[in-house]
């Protein structure tokens, strides 16, 4: 018996000198450690792309087999049919997503910017006329917009060279452009394949990773390991979904809104805005910003009235809307949610704000129930 003490001992201690030595190893080769692990990504790539997209669709999949095949109760041919049927309902709705945005949206934009231009040329006089009619009690700032010049060919030339000097370094060659083209349609099209696979084997698949769990974890882990990646689900889940329909709801607030008082590019607006919207809580700013800029460009008093009607409907929308349909959707509140947006953004941009809300709520969820138990095991009720 000792022996056994002892070999185990001496297992463990091997064990932990070889994590030593893997720690250090990594640490004094650092960069070589990096190169690693970027290889290890670019070739996990599409199957990570292809989870992400399993997991978009499976929250319209799941709700049409539900709804449209039954419970999961049901038996028959109906119930055989509705997750294949249920899948390809939702990539139509997918692909007529992005249908409507290439041919509705991106056609009007084109139209729009190729005019803007001129009309940019055109309106800068005018707008340097009715400032100067606003200001015309202040002589020193009448004289500043007088006096300010706008050489349109040479910012337009600016540009240009701004856009090939990119486009160079970004693209040195044709054949590196066609590189990139043919991996991003075989990465797109390894993720679309193992996406469906995802959904259609899910239970499987689900059972499959339960005995791998149940093989090398203890009981007791395993249903904490299960519960977290229920919470987890749920809640990215209704993130997706609240988030979804937030941005659906503002844009047709922005669409219906400029509509009534006559404002232009009423429907161009209202889509990019619910397009932005989609990044949570500041993503909005982006399409009132180029908003305000097309609008400046027909009628500068309609530009700052369109401001004044964002910032009222931005209002409503951070006070009424996002709290309720996205903060409750996952259940945080609305000061976790700002929190959750900010550093998330800081650390990660725009993904690190769509991760980090459904994330924190996760943790917060978790905590919550530690908090709650402990409170519990101490008697305390009072509080």
């Amino acid at each position: 018996r000792s022996m056994n003490l002892n070999k185990k001992d001496m297992k463990n201690l091997m064990l932990l000198i070889l994590f030593a030595v893997v720690v250090y190893v990594g640490i004094q080769k650092a960069d070589v450690l990096l190169v690693f692990l970027r290889f290890l990504v670019g070739i996990a790539y599409p199957f990570l792309l292809g989870a992400a997209f399993a997991f978009v669709l499976n929250v319209p999949m799941s709700f049409m087999e539900k709804k449209l095949f039954g419970s999961a109760e049901s038996k028959g041919k109906r119930k055989k049919l509705g997750r294949p049927l249920s899948l390809i309902l939702s990539l139509i709705l997918v692909v007529g997503i992005v249908l409507v945005v290439i041919l509705v949206v991106v056609p009007e934009m084109g139209q729009t910017f190729m005019s803007v231009s001129a009309s940019i040329e055109a309106a800068i006089p005018r707008l340097q006329t009715w400032a100067v009619d606003t200001f015309h009690d202040n002589k020193q700032i009448a004289e500043w917009i007088q006096n300010l010049e706008f050489d349109w060919n040479s910012i337009i030339g600016a540009a240009v060279d701004f856009l090939k000097n990119g486009a160079g370094n970004v693209l040195n060659s044709t054949v590196a452009m066609a590189r990139t083209v043919v991996n991003v349609l075989m990465n797109f099209f390894i993720a679309l394949v193992f996406a469906v696979y995802i959904l259609l084997q899910k239970e499987k698949l689900t059972v499959q990773i339960r005995k791998v769990f149940y093989a090398f974890l203890t009981a007791k882990v395993v249903k904490k390991v299960l519960d977290v990646c229920s919470l987890s689900y749920r809640t990215f889940a209704n993130f997706v979904t609240g988030q979804c329909l937030e941005a659906v709801i503002l844009g047709t607030m922005f669409f219906v809104s400029m509509t009534l008082l006559r404002f232009p590019y009423a429907m161009l607006i209202g889509i990019l805005i619910a397009f932005t919207a989609l990044i949570p809580i500041f993503g909005a700013f982006i399409g009132c910003v180029v908003g305000t800029f097309l609008i400046l460009v027909v009628d500068p008093m309609k530009g700052l009235a369109f401001i004044v009607l964002f910032l009222v409907l931005q209002q409503v929308e951070g006070n009424l809307i996002y709290p309720h349909v996205v903060g409750n959707s996952v259940g945080l509140p609305s000061i976790w949610v700002l929190v959750a947006v900010t550093v998330g953004g800081s650390l990660m941009g725009v993904v690190g704000m769509l991760i980090f809300i459904p994330l924190t709520s996760v943790v917060y969820a978790l905590f919550r129930q530690t908090v709650y138990k402990k409170l519990k095991e101490r008697n305390i009720h009072d509080i």
